[in-house]
């Protein structure tokens, strides 16, 4: 039987304002919202004809009348297979464990921008694999800012790696490509830290997070009086940043209409206020994150063409996940790591078991969404290590499909047989143990060179002999 359109969305929440904008919000995807304005009251509902009906719910972690997380554990004793995000302004680890031991679906910190909360309700009640859940929690977790602190072996991300990192030390545009999670964010900050410019004023600015019609003053700002609602004046980034760098992620998504004035700033260096009677110049190094290749949005005729020359003097492009399988288990040893320094966590190992189920599944949400998955996973695991057992979301999606899969060459490291029975040339094995070394010692040369019983010299002269970009 078809899904009904129209579904229920228990709200429970004492905030007016908020309710309003929740209720909203949830309408465009199709939902009808209840809202209950205490935890007395949202207890006695769900036992209700008109409770039974609910498909989800939404929690303020601040409800009068109980704590969120006791709220949590009580809703879930009622109804075990229902969808429950919580609320909260707090980015704490700790509390996001406890939401989660509860049997919170989802962790949303406030102010909680309205495509991902489309996302969050969208993943808990559907079979689809979580792409984004608890991405802001994960994010809020120190982020690497160092080229040579970035796990991967796989020739192409160390290839782009390698071309950022050239790059960083100049002061011209660059432009990274790459599927959303990829890691653009984490290869900005670590130019950024590289560059001449790493102590002057660095701003990221999201432009897909921003309404379209604000995008134009929170680049540019703009004068008082400039527009209705435009009480005070407002300062943008681009000024906010003279003399340093501004990251525009997401400039895929830039509306038409301000791309003309971001490709003035880039070709003389002007801006122009919204409402100011002049421009003034600006020195702003631009750098730049795309999800979608610009060269084909400007051939469907999405993008202007200038911009994207002169966003793009340089290119970076990172490849997704499905395909660098052979970076995973050691991108799940790192995200394990650092997970385990989190409080109420504690570190882990994995199995082969559970690198193998990772392995057969394509992560469309990339190492943003395997970083997720592990973290909901390490909430959970009562052991030492994760295991196949720990990720029942994945096994249930692959099926038998993973176990019936073809374990991918890279997913076990260093392949001694060819598919065919026969041993692989000992030239062709040599040159994955490099790469390997490479990878798990993050690029660190010398100690690539001593843990492989070799000089640095005869390293970089097997490099070359074998082929081996040294970025690889």
């Amino acid at each position: 039987m078809a899904e009904p359109r129209e579904r229920l969305l228990m709200l429970i929440d004492d905030e007016p304002a908020q309710c309003r904008l929740i209720g909203a919000l949830a309408a465009r995807e199709g939902w009808r919202t209840l809202v209950v304005r205490e935890a007395d009251s949202a207890l006695a509902t769900l036992a209700t004809r008109q409770g039974m009906q609910v498909a989800a719910i939404i929690l303020d972690q601040w409800v009068p009348g109980e704590d969120a997380c006791a709220l949590i554990a009580q809703l879930k004793a009622r109804r075990p297979g229902i969808p429950l995000l919580m609320l909260t302004t707090s980015a704490s680890p700790l509390l996001a464990v406890e939401a989660m031991r509860a049997g919170a679906t989802d962790y949303l910190i406030k102010p909680v921008a309205p495509d991902r909360l489309m996302t969050a309700l969208r993943h808990a009640t559907t079979r689809e694999a979580p792409r984004h859940e608890l991405q802001h929690l994960t994010e809020k977790m120190p982020a690497t800012a160092d080229f040579d602190a970035m796990v991967g072996a796989a020739p192409a991300f160390r290839s782009a790696l390698a071309v950022a990192a050239k790059a960083a030390r100049g002061h011209i545009p660059v432009l990274i490509e790459g599927e959303s999670g990829t890691g653009k964010e984490m290869v900005i900050r670590a130019m950024v830290a590289a560059s001449a410019r790493a102590k002057a004023p660095f701003r990221l600015i999201n432009v897909g997070a921003i309404p379209a019609n604000s995008v134009e003053s929170v680049l540019f700002g703009h004068e008082r009086g400039a527009f209705p609602g435009a009480f005070d004046r407002y300062i943008g980034a681009f000024q906010h940043c003279d003399g340093g760098t501004l990251a525009l992620d997401e400039v895929d998504r830039l509306p038409a209409a301000v791309q003309d004035k971001l490709l003035t700033v880039l070709d003389k260096g002007l801006i122009r206020p919204i409402g100011a009677a002049h421009a003034f110049h600006v020195d702003v190094r631009v750098i730049a994150a795309a999800n979608l290749p610009l060269a084909d949005m400007v051939r469907g005729g999405h993008f202007a063409a200038d911009l994207h020359t002169a966003l793009a003097p340089v290119l970076v492009t990172l490849p997704p996940l499905r395909e660098r399988p052979g970076d995973l288990p050691a991108l799940a040893r790192h995200f394990l790591a650092r997970i385990g320094e989190q409080p109420g966590l504690r570190p882990l190992g994995i199995t082969d078991s559970a690198l193998a189920l990772l392995g057969a599944f394509d992560w469309p949400g990339n190492v943003r969404q395997l970083q997720a998955v592990l973290f909901r996973a390490a909430v959970f695991c009562e052991g030492d290590a994760l295991t196949s057992d720990d990720f029942p979301h994945l096994s249930d999606l692959l099926g038998d499909e993973a176990q019936s899969r073809p374990q991918r060459q890279e997913d076990a490291g260093v392949m001694l047989y060819t598919a065919d029975g026969n041993l692989r040339p000992l030239e062709d094995i040599e040159a994955d143990v490099i790469r390997l070394a490479i990878g798990h010692y993050r690029g660190r040369m010398t100690e690539v060179a001593r843990r492989l019983g070799i000089g640095r010299s005869t390293l970089y002269r097997k490099l070359g002999d074998l082929g081996i970009d040294s970025a690889a």
